[in-house]
């Protein structure tokens, strides 16, 4: 599945002012499963993010989220994308750009987003069906956080 995104990104030159490092077309877009695509466009590791270099960290290897960083993600969902029902170590912001899905969660809960909403997800179960016949495009911040404590009990990433 290809994902058609520009990228751009921002810099210094050798005296301190701002320029643009890159302005290109994703290249690193990846399919782990049939219907979807992902592409990250940047993400860094420690906190505060350390802006400092020109290193472009997007072709490294990185798995859902990165501990004690932060990663930046744009995914396509196609129609009848496989399902990946998961939860991360993470606080996520997702804005919605194009098309609409179901965020579905445990015990047969579920909301519709669509292009425009923005979710905050943090450290729940969760899946993404899409059952239109169009594509939605999501793009996700993802936060390292500790992981989810509920009555004293940690709930594991997974998935």
């Amino acid at each position: 599945m290809s994902l058609k995104i520009r990228r751009v990104v921002t810099g210094h030159d050798e005296h301190g002012r701002a320029k643009v490092l890159l302005d290109e077309q994703v290249k690193n877009v990846i399919s782990k499963r049939p219907g979807h695509g992902a592409s990250v466009i940047w993400s860094s590791r420690g906190f505060p993010a350390d802006n400092d270099g020109d290193v472009d960290p997007s072709g490294d290897s990185i798995g859902t989220t990165i501990e004690n960083g932060t990663v930046f993600r744009v995914i396509s969902f196609g129609p009848g994308v496989m399902p990946r029902v998961h939860r991360t170590d993470s606080i996520d912001y997702a804005v919605v750009i194009s098309g609409e899905i179901e965020m579905e969660l445990e015990a047969g809960r579920s909301v519709h987003v669509k292009a425009g909403d923005v979710l905050v997800q943090r450290g729940t179960i969760h899946n993404w069906i899409n059952k239109g016949t169009e594509p939605c495009v999501i793009a996700f911040t993802l936060v390292s956080a500790k992981p989810v404590t509920v009555g004293g009990k940690a709930l594991a990433a997974q998935g």
